[in-house]
């Protein structure tokens, strides 16, 4: 387990949110883990968001995992989607200002976090200081592949994972979105469904070569302009 302590975030619109972070004394960077659908039982101890935050915290990131509003102690009601963009939003500063303007600060999303964070990054476009972005199980054939296509832009590391047998990720929709998505890497997971169970460790060592390609991209960066 990782060592965490609990934090509230602020958002622009007045809600506040529970959350746990992980950071240590000398991060390489950070990652903010964005859950899946409030309605359907998603909140941030998802067995899924505890092994990305574990996974990226071994590699050295500090971590920031949350409930959206109203979920949890997250003040709030759902919105749908539009207002937990706030939400992420609020993460995403809440952990900048812990690290610095020098270390790379990413996002992961699962299910309906997935979607979120897609959009959050969409808005933020190119010249964000988003290092990179994890889809996790993006939940095409429930949304659609729109929330995703403007991805294509994202000069970041994008990972897409997902499971071989996930309903609601079929294979066909996926190959389908990433074929669009050209500079995304893709992980098929043998056998995951949806909710990965039995598989969170393949899940884990996806997310790790992301994440350990987050540090190398920065360092490589810092010697080119140096």
């Amino acid at each position: 387990m990782i060592a965490e302590r609990a934090a509230t975030l602020a958002t622009g619109d007045g809600v506040v949110l529970e959350a746990r972070l992980a950071h240590l004394l000398a991060p390489v960077g950070g990652v903010v883990v964005a859950h899946p659908h409030p309605l359907y039982g998603g909140d941030m101890d998802n067995p899924v968001v505890v092994r990305v935050a574990e996974v990226c915290a071994d590699l050295g990131f500090a971590t920031l995992r949350f409930n959206f509003r109203g979920v949890g102690a997250s003040t709030g009601t759902h919105g749908g989607g539009d207002a937990e963009e706030r939400d992420v939003e609020a993460a995403l500063t809440h952990l900048r200002e812990i690290l610095g303007v020098s270390r790379p600060l990413a996002l992961a999303g699962y299910s309906f976090g997935a979607t979120i964070a897609a959009r959050v990054a969409t808005r933020r476009g190119a010249g964000s200081d988003l290092a990179g972005l994890a889809l996790i199980a993006p939940p095409v054939a429930m949304v659609g592949d729109a929330p995703f296509l403007a991805l294509a832009g994202l000069a970041a590391p994008l990972l897409v994972v997902a499971g071989s047998q996930d309903q609601y990720c079929p294979a066909e929709a996926l190959a389908e979105l990433t074929r669009r998505l050209p500079r995304a890497t893709v992980s098929i997971i043998e056998g995951a469904n949806h909710f990965f169970f039995g598989k969170l460790f393949l899940l884990g060592e996806a997310v790790a070569g992301w994440a350990r390609g987050l540090v190398t991209r920065e360092s490589g960066g810092r010697r080119s302009t140096g």
